[in-house]
């Protein structure tokens, strides 16, 4: 049990800060060392051809190398290069994470992920959606609502059965608190499917956290390595 928790400690300060779940108790005020957004070149990596592998440490070769890849300009998300496989794969930035988190405007997060085609195709669209409020000066709560609405008025995909995405980059900075974790997989669900699922019991190698502005569960599996093929932190850390 006690190893449990120690897991779960982790994934909610370092994993939660990227996708969304809400860490902090319900009307406790935020304490941060990021209560506004940097400058917008903090965000951005100059080099295009360094986004662009950067994005692609996410996952294997044998699937990034075909994957398309998408970088981070002063207007939004722009395809860089065109894939043959139906993967994405990105740097996401800090705002992935719900609007309450302490790590929202953080810029020295990069969290290169690799989706396969279902997320590519209907999970992605909502960060997308989300960086474009960003870059356009959108407040945290306006986000949060524009992407409520959104979500509403179906003008976001619905997710499709089998999303998941490779985060196995040893190169990722995830949170201040979670900075490059583990390498592992994660898995899409519509809704709260926790319990269906048996995450978060003791003994189970599924962890999952329940996404409510995305509507998602989000389940989490470690894996032994970094996508460049060396050993990543011991499991039972």
């Amino acid at each position: 049990m006690q190893k449990t928790i120690r897991i779960l400690t982790v994934l909610f300060a370092g994993l939660a800060a990227l996708f969304g779940a809400t860490c902090q108790a319900q009307g406790q005020p935020e304490k941060t060392a990021y209560p506004a957004m940097a400058p917008l070149d903090e965000y951005l990596i100059p080099d295009e051809n360094a986004e662009i592998a950067l994005a692609r440490t996410a996952a294997p070769k044998s699937i990034s190398d075909d994957a398309a890849v998408m970088v981070l300009g002063r207007n939004g998300y722009v395809t860089a290069v065109k894939g043959n496989n139906g993967f994405l794969c990105i740097v996401e930035r800090a705002w992935g994470a719900a609007v309450d988190n302490a790590d929202f405007w953080n810029p020295k997060v990069r969290s290169p992920i690799c989706f396969n085609p279902a997320a590519a195709r209907s999970f992605e669209p909502i960060y997308l959606l989300r960086t474009r409020l960003v870059l356009a000066g959108k407040s945290k709560p306006e986000i949060a609502a524009a992407t409520e609405s959104a979500l509403d008025r179906k003008q976001l995909p619905t997710l499709e059965p089998g999303a998941m995405c490779y985060m196995m980059s040893k190169q990722q900075y995830l949170s201040d608190a979670g900075k490059n974790w583990h390498p592992h997989v994660m898995f899409f669900v519509a809704n709260d499917a926790t319990k269906s699922w048996g995450a978060n019991l003791d003994g189970s190698p599924v962890m999952a956290t329940n996404d409510p502005e995305e509507r998602v569960t989000i389940f989490m599996v470690w894996v032994s390595q970094w996508s460049d093929g060396t050993s990543g932190p011991p499991m039972e850390q």
